[in-house]
């Protein structure tokens, strides 16, 4: 585990970086008039995120964190489990992007995990994977003015209606 913890802050801090100096190839900062350049947020997420791989890392060095204390391996059969369970889910999630859209995959994928995976109530379940797409779809489509993947034009009624609210 210990072993685990830091190469694992190792990848995310290159992965980090890597994801900086790549929105740089578009404004980070404010553009008068229009506000973010569209490098912005990732720029800014990015450098959050290294910001929080520096506190893995000290933590592991000083060894005040559970997994930088354990000699335990990284992965048990339960562990591999999981692994092969929700990665499988996230293969699937992105399978269906072209096929039922952004938004419905995440449905379907929400769906998966909190039911399937979590064994929460079809309530909860129900509910959060209705209203995150919906959220999201909000997010990206007014707020940020950015597409995403629509898929087999599957659910376009829905794009429709929701389309009504923003304009």
């Amino acid at each position: 585990m210990r072993r685990a913890e830091i190469v694992t802050a190792a990848v995310l801090a290159l992965m980090s970086v890597y994801l900086m100096w790549k929105s740089t190839e578009l404004e980070v900062g404010y553009i008068t008039g229009e506000g973010p350049g569209g490098g912005a947020w990732p720029f800014w997420l990015s450098g959050i995120m290294l910001i929080c791989t520096g506190f893995i890392a000290v933590n592991w060095f000083r060894q005040t964190s559970p997994p930088s204390q354990s000699t335990e391996p990284f992965l048990d059969g339960y562990g591999r489990k999981m692994l092969l369970l929700v990665g499988g889910g996230i293969f699937g999630f992105i399978a269906l992007i072209n096929i039922i859209s952004m938004y419905g995959a995440m449905f379907v994928f929400l769906i998966y995990y909190l039911r399937f995976l979590g064994r929460h109530t079809w309530t909860l379940t129900m509910t959060i994977a209705t209203l995150v797409p919906v959220v999201f779809f909000f997010f990206f489509e007014a707020l940020m003015r950015i597409t995403l993947p629509k898929g087999m034009k599957f659910l376009e009624p829905v794009f429709n209606y929701l389309n009504t609210i923003i304009y």
